[in-house]
């Protein structure tokens, strides 16, 4: 079993765990903003499902941009452990997505695929 622990940190790519770079930061800003959805995500950049939901976050991003604003809080860091309790989150990582209104509609644990994660912002008008 260590093997495969090895083997599987050793296919990570280089900078897979640096924080991911995206526009937003804060869901107050969610009744403010143009954007039909605004996807919260709470997790870690020192998990692998956490590693890979930040794929999804930057294609969502780079796709969705204007229509989805992305946060991300690293829960185990000291400024990012009050949205744990704010949203009562009880894995990570969780997926929390609030309308324009700034109310959640939907809330997801653990990895979320893309195109599953498309349907719940297709809910709120996202094309």
């Amino acid at each position: 079993m260590k093997w495969l622990l090895i083997l599987l940190v050793s296919l990570l790519p280089l900078g897979a765990c640096a924080k991911p770079e995206l526009k937003s930061n804060s869901p107050s800003k969610a009744g403010n903003s143009p954007a039909k959805v605004t996807f919260i995500e709470l997790g870690s950049v020192n998990c692998i499902p956490c590693i890979k939901m930040q794929v999804v976050m930057r294609e969502i991003e780079r796709e969705y941009g204007d229509q989805v604003a992305i946060v991300f809080y690293d829960v185990w860091t000291e400024a990012g452990k009050p949205y744990a309790q704010q949203y009562r989150i009880r894995v990570i990582p969780t997926q929390v997505f609030l309308d324009q209104n700034g109310n959640e509609y939907y809330r997801h644990e653990g990895y979320f695929p893309k195109e599953d994660l498309l349907q719940v912002l297709r809910l709120k008008g996202v094309k």
